[in-house]
């Protein structure tokens, strides 16, 4: 099945919200090898001014997560989880994720465009935070395999 070209500029629904905990900040940022103490340490996150932990840049990633997984589960768009490669990420943050957000996202396909048999998909997912404002942009490339 190809993909569905007619997919473009299809918006899906805001993912349930994602409250961001202080565990969950700590383990993302060892995994990501982050070294700020704000990350680990509430006294030092509220002695730069935060409320609590800060996340570091690329936490958003988590939430984007749901909102591509909504894409990519939707049988109308003609992606075949086996044939799809995550090939690009571009993020942008308007304030640092901390602990206690409440945080949803919202996937808005951009772009539909043939490569020869493949596809490439961009999507781009805003996320909010739970008085609606937006906390970051992430921009995802998305190379879908057609047949050879």
């Amino acid at each position: 099945m190809a993909v569905n070209r007619a997919i473009e500029g299809r918006v899906y629904p805001p993912t349930e919200p994602y409250l961001v905990g202080r565990e969950k900040i700590r383990e993302f940022a060892r995994a990501v090898f982050a070294t700020n103490p704000t990350s680990f340490d509430v006294e030092r996150a509220r002695a730069a001014g935060h409320a609590d932990l800060v996340a570091p840049p690329t936490f958003p990633v988590i939430v984007q997560e749901r909102a591509l997984a909504q894409l990519v589960a939707d049988p109308t768009t003609g992606i075949e989880p086996v044939n799809l490669v995550h090939s690009t990420e571009h993020a942008s943050s308007l304030r640092p994720v901390v602990a206690g957000d409440e945080l949803s996202a919202v996937l808005t396909v951009t772009d539909v465009a043939p490569r020869g048999p493949h596809t490439l998909i961009v999507a781009t997912i805003d996320i909010t935070d739970a008085s609606g404002d937006l906390v970051a942009t992430m921009t995802s490339s998305l190379f879908v395999r057609g047949e050879q």
